[in-house]
């Protein structure tokens, strides 16, 4: 039997890759087959609503839930086969914090520390840097009952990061926050991927993830879902001509991060609108319902001219259930469509 591996694993490497993984209880298919990437030095999102699969996915990499089928790999290593090399290598922070109220801030992380085997000293030394990193070291001896959701889940933050892994596993982190505590986990994720962690999150919306993932996974019913414009079936539509439209939004970013979860890649920032190359109005009202189901506020989707100035290789580019790249530009100026 593969025991845990109690030690930090400060010089481990790798992401996670996912190919077909399955996991049923019963007659429910909670994983039907997902296939997702993460790389280390990134925030990828797996988004969907609830029921969709995301908790038992990240329960399936995290060696919590045995999966009964497909490909899975963390930092290298197989969960179900050598769950304790991948313990050792990812921390876990599930939805609800999950811990006795009584608890200080300080007591939480040392006594996840001592789990860990840490010496007593290292437990303290290492609870109050990272009580200084998630920004909680005034809160340090407040008892974690006494702590807003948003200090909660920095705690529960720094509660997976103690043994110093490098994939992290966090299950629905921005849920119910406010938008200042939104900005500080934001920040702090962001530091995490540019020191190079693999860090792996799931929403129920692209909007909620806007601004913090650079990939977006999109899950419905237990499987991988494509770009909105698949037919039933997972068939690709028959080709026919395409035309540029403009979508606008009142939240640019929202409606970018939504757009490439839909499989459109894009480099830029500050846009007014979006143009994306669509074949009639079939594949724009599915983009619409997309959109509007995901939570992205849209103001307009309609036809739009585009000129040769216009299309800028590298600004965003996607490809999707068509044969080829799908042209998308973002509109700069002042005209309006």
């Amino acid at each position: 039997m593969d025991e845990f591996v109690a030690i930090p694993a400060q010089g481990a490497t790798g992401g996670i890759r996912v190919r077909g993984a399955r996991r049923t209880f019963g007659a429910l298919a909670a994983v039907d087959s997902i296939d997702l990437d993460a790389r280390p030095g990134a925030v990828t999102a797996l988004v969907g609503p609830s029921g969709s699969g995301k908790t038992t996915m990240l329960m399936m990499l995290a060696t919590l839930v045995a999966p009964d089928g497909g490909e899975i790999r963390v930092a290298g290593f197989d969960p179900a086969r050598s769950p304790g090399q991948v313990r050792a290598r990812v921390g876990w922070m599930p939805d609800s914090f999950g811990t006795y109220g009584n608890l200080t801030a300080r007591e939480v992380l040392e006594v996840v520390g001592a789990a860990h085997r840490f010496p007593r000293p290292e437990r303290s030394t290492r609870a109050a840097e990272l009580l200084r990193r998630v920004g909680l070291g005034n809160v340090a001896e407040r008892p974690v009952q006494a702590l807003n959701r948003g200090e909660q889940q920095r705690l529960g933050l720094a509660r997976a990061m103690v043994h110093r892994p490098r994939v992290l596993l966090l299950d629905e982190p921005t849920a119910g926050l406010d938008l200042v505590s939104r900005g500080e986990l934001t920040r702090l994720l962001r530091e995490l991927a540019g020191e190079g962690h693999t860090i792996l999150l799931t929403a129920r919306t692209p909007a909620e993830v806007a601004g913090i993932a650079d990939h977006v996974v999109l899950v419905a019913a237990g499987r991988t879902v494509s770009r909105p414009d698949a037919a039933p079936g997972g068939r690709a539509r028959p080709a026919t001509e395409s035309r540029p439209w403009r979508i606008r939004a009142l939240d640019d970013d929202v409606l970018l991060t939504a757009l490439r979860a839909y499989g459109f890649h894009h480099a830029a920032s500050a846009t007014i609108g979006v143009h994306v190359l669509l074949r009639g109005d079939q594949e724009a009202a599915d983009l619409l319902t997309a959109l509007v189901r995901d939570g992205v506020r849209v103001v307009t989707l309609q036809p739009a001219e585009m000129t040769a100035g216009d299309v800028r290789p590298g600004v965003i580019a996607g490809f999707g259930a068509h044969d080829g790249p799908v042209a998308v530009t973002q509109h700069h100026g002042n005209s309006t469509a």
